[in-house]
């Protein structure tokens, strides 16, 4: 019987896509007859004034959520895009691999240290123009009271700043043999952490500890936003060779950060680096690389993969909420349809054809999504707004022509599948039976 119920709703529902197409047709050409509708619907839904608000109320939240995910994405995805492709397209990135026991990820392989690095420039000396070695940790950051915990510490070398156009806005970063020395205790400030600890003040000479161990300010950087997925004006950044004995207390690295001579011949010297590392590491033929190189290209396909993962969790939310309008849409006008049943027969008998009564009640379930679609668009790019300013220039969101058009083409939608049923419904009862309906 179920089973029996559901096809001959999928059949009606066949149906009804196929009349509404046909009376829609000639809605559209008929201006006095589109008036005329119009003007009935808008009445009727008038005159259940309330439930109609409720019915546009879920629109309105799923249109504006959708709005509000395109926005952050958007904006999200071109701000790393963009801080990817700053950093140039002569540069490479080199990786542990994801050390794994029975097919399970148990870590990073641990091969990758600051070695590699002269035997590169000693094997490719003449295609690699620098290497920044790369190792982090968070940790946090004092100065007497003020505290900023969960802060990104970075070892490297002067060629970080270098590859990264990165500068320091006053004092200086470190040179290349206190970043070899182990017992350099200096460091240089994200703009954002030395305006947090140090206010007004120039923190340059001062004394900041992290995780206890004390150091010296030598320089502040400039205002940078991200450096790839680095929030680079919240970090802090330490000598190499003091950052893996005294903070970090080991030797492997996260990152060496490659800047070819010839951005033409990066193909080339991937393969250079990679036949230099597998040597270096000692691995045997057909035994699996202990490390990854990735181009600029390469890295942004991740990116655009990880972006992914996210559009379809934030669309998948919103989608439920336009789930839920549509489905109230839906109860509403097949509320409405049997509350008017008399009254569709009274129309009936003074010769209102089917194709009206079908297109008067499509033309209130519009209604009501196209004004939850115009009031939810105006609800998402007032969040979008909002967020904005909550998030203080790390990202700009975004509102396009895209995410405005697929907003009201999503309401439209909206409405029309969920007013597709009851108003063929309506049009199908039997004039004689819909007059005597108490």
């Amino acid at each position: 019987m179920l089973a029996y119920s559901i096809g001959e709703f999928w059949r009606d529902l066949q149906i009804a896509i196929g009349e509404t197409t046909v009376c829609l047709l000639i809605w559209f050409f008929a201006s006095r007859f589109r008036r005329r509708l119009a003007l009935t619907a808008l009445r009727s839904l008038e005159t259940n004034f309330m439930r109609s608000l409720l019915a546009t109320l879920g629109v309105l939240i799923g249109v504006g959520s959708v709005v509000a995910c395109m926005s952050i994405l958007e904006g999200a995805t071109n701000k790393i895009i963009d801080d990817f492709k700053s950093l140039g397209s002569n540069v490479l990135y080199v990786m542990p691999r994801q050390a794994s026991v029975h097919g399970r990820t148990v870590g990073r392989a641990q091969t990758l240290t600051t070695d590699d690095i002269p035997i590169l420039m000693r094997e490719l000396g003449d295609d690699i123009e620098m290497i920044s070695p790369e190792a982090m940790g968070v940790a946090e950051v004092k100065r007497f009271k003020k505290t900023e915990p969960d802060t990104w510490v970075i070892a490297t070398t002067p060629d970080y700043f270098l590859i990264n156009a990165y500068e320091a806005k006053s004092g200086r970063v470190f040179t290349r043999s206190e970043a070899g020395d182990e017992g350099s205790r200096i460091v240089c400030l994200g703009s954002k952490i030395a305006e947090q600890l140090f206010g007004g003040e120039d923190p340059v000479g001062q004394m900041v500890k992290i995780r206890n161990i004390g150091f010296r300010v030598i320089g502040v950087m400039e205002k940078k936003g991200n450096v790839g997925f680095l929030r680079a004006d919240e970090s802090v950044y330490i000598p190499i060779k003091s950052g893996l004995k005294r903070f970090l207390n080991r030797k492997w690295l996260d990152q060496l950060t490659i800047m070819a001579v010839d951005a033409k011949k990066l193909e080339e010297l991937q393969h250079k680096v990679k036949r230099v590392l597998r040597v270096a590491h000692r691995l045997r033929l057909g035994q699996e690389n202990d490390f990854r190189i990735l181009n600029q290209e390469e890295a942004l396909r991740i990116v655009n993969r990880v972006t992914l993962i996210f559009k379809v969790v934030f669309y998948s939310i919103a989608g439920i909420s336009l789930l839920v309008g549509g489905i109230g849409i839906m109860n509403i006008m097949l509320v409405s349809v049997t509350e008017r049943t008399r009254e569709i027969g009274v129309r009936m008998a003074v010769g209102a054809r089917r194709g009206d009564i079908l297109v008067q009640f499509l033309i209130e379930a519009l209604i009501i999504s196209l004004l939850g679609g115009g009031f939810g668009l105006l609800l998402g790019a007032m969040f979008a707004d909002l967020l904005d300013k909550v998030l203080q220039g790390m990202f700009a969101t975004e509102i396009t022509l895209v995410v405005v058009l697929a907003s009201l083409i999503t309401a439209l939608t909206v409405g029309i599948f969920s007013g597709i049923y009851p108003a063929f419904k309506a049009s199908r009862l039997n004039p004689v039976e819909a007059l005597r309906y108490e």
